[in-house]
């Protein structure tokens, strides 16, 4: 028998293509099982089966004629040429001198042998379409191009199946995500709702002072306030949603110096920072979209100062550590915190868990920092501050070496 060389490479690419198929571990498929039955029909042997070749065995999906079973990859007539331009024919395999010594050949269960690769569309042959007979005989022309269609229809099968998985799964994403846009714009709705109807109560009462014999311009003057500050919160929200919306769906990812970044968003933050104590460590370079990072920063930071205990200013530190190619940003507060229950549920829009502490806000900061987060291939998340307060960190890609 042919001595088998090792090959890594094919190895992966072919184990790759049986782990998109799914056929290691999927029941008999009754369309195989047809066209192994055809095959032996074609040639007018009794015996045939379609196999895949693993990293040590040859599996066979289908048999005809025997009972299937599973082969030493060593023993494999199949597995010997699977990388050859031609499928493997031989009219008598005693006389061949790769196999003859093929326990299956010497034992004369196995004299006619043809062989014909099943390769995927990427080019990668994982296995083969056989038919086989315990005496000498020959296939004509017909009969080979015949093997060559079935053993495309075999991958055809194949491919059909995993065509269908993924549009199960597209299907499955697509009501999902059906059902969360449903969710979101009724909550939209919902907290948009409240300051459109302040401003319909606020020119309600607006429009009886106007008609009344004196009118009373201070109240005229409170009430038209009022209503522009409804109107400011309607357009807050639905900046933010559009935010939501956009960010995460473009990347213009490239080495962008956190510590530098973090400068500009102290700077943008100082009114809302004045009086806070901050400390920063020595932060990172990060592959990443700088606009964007930036937005997750300035809204961890702003919320680390935001959420602080009655009666007392913010302390906020900002460090990093790396891990592999992976930096983790924290950014500790010692403010009020975020209950255990509630630390997946402020990253879903308009969630806010602020404990009854007035602070303005419409709830999608949180989610818009996940969204940009998880476009980058990181995670986000908060902890617990050791003697209490919210760690919130993100994880991110490191940027390559310059």
């Amino acid at each position: 028998m042919p001595q088998r060389v090792i090959d890594h490479e094919h190895d992966a690419a072919r184990m790759a293509e049986l782990e998109r198929y799914q056929v290691l571990s999927a029941e008999p498929r009754p369309e195989l099982t047809a066209l192994a039955e055809l095959a032996a029909r074609v040639c007018g042997v009794s015996s045939a089966f379609i196999s895949v070749i693993t990293d040590d065995e040859l599996l066979q999906l289908a048999s005809v004629g025997f009972e299937g079973f599973t082969v030493p990859r060593a023993l494999s007539m199949c597995d010997a040429v699977l990388h050859e331009d031609e499928p493997l024919i031989s009219s008598d395999l005693r006389v061949d001198p790769r196999f003859r010594d093929n326990p299956y050949v010497q034992q004369g269960r196995t004299v006619f042998y043809a062989s014909y690769q099943l390769t995927s569309p990427a080019g990668v042959p994982f296995g083969s379409l056989c038919v086989f007979d315990d005496t000498e005989r020959e296939i004509d022309d017909d009969q080979r191009r015949a093997l060559r269609d079935l053993a495309d229809r075999v991958v055809d099968v194949l491919e059909l199946e995993l065509r269908n998985r993924q549009l199960a799964t597209a299907i499955d994403e697509l009501e999902r995500s059906n059902q969360q846009l449903a969710a979101f714009a009724g909550q939209v709705s919902h907290d948009l709702r409240n300051p459109l109807a302040a401003v319909t109560g606020n020119l309600e009462l607006l429009e009886d002072l106007v008609v009344a014999a004196e009118p009373d311009v201070a109240t005229m003057r409170g009430l038209i306030s009022r209503a522009h500050r409804s109107t400011e919160r309607m357009g807050r929200l639905v900046d933010e949603v559009l935010t939501f919306a956009v960010l995460g769906g473009r990347l213009d990812r490239h080495r962008v110096d956190v510590d530098a970044l973090m400068r500009e968003v102290r700077e943008d933050l100082s009114s809302q920072l004045a009086g806070a104590a901050i400390e920063v460590g020595e932060l990172p370079a990060v592959q990443a979209d700088p606009v964007q990072l930036r937005i997750v920063l300035q809204n961890l930071v702003s919320n680390a100062a935001k959420y602080t205990r009655p009666g007392t200013t913010a302390s906020i530190s900002v460090h990093a550590e790396v891990s592999g190619a992976t930096w983790r940003l924290a950014v500790v507060d010692h403010g009020l915190g975020v209950p255990p229950a509630d630390r997946d549920r402020v990253f879903e829009p308009f969630v806010r868990v602020a404990q009854g502490l007035r602070v303005d806000g419409t709830g999608m900061g949180l989610p818009t920092c996940q969204r940009i987060v998880q476009a980058h291939g990181g995670r986000i998340g908060l902890d617990e501050t050791p003697g209490g307060g919210a760690t919130a960190w993100v994880e991110l890609p490191a940027a390559p070496d310059a």
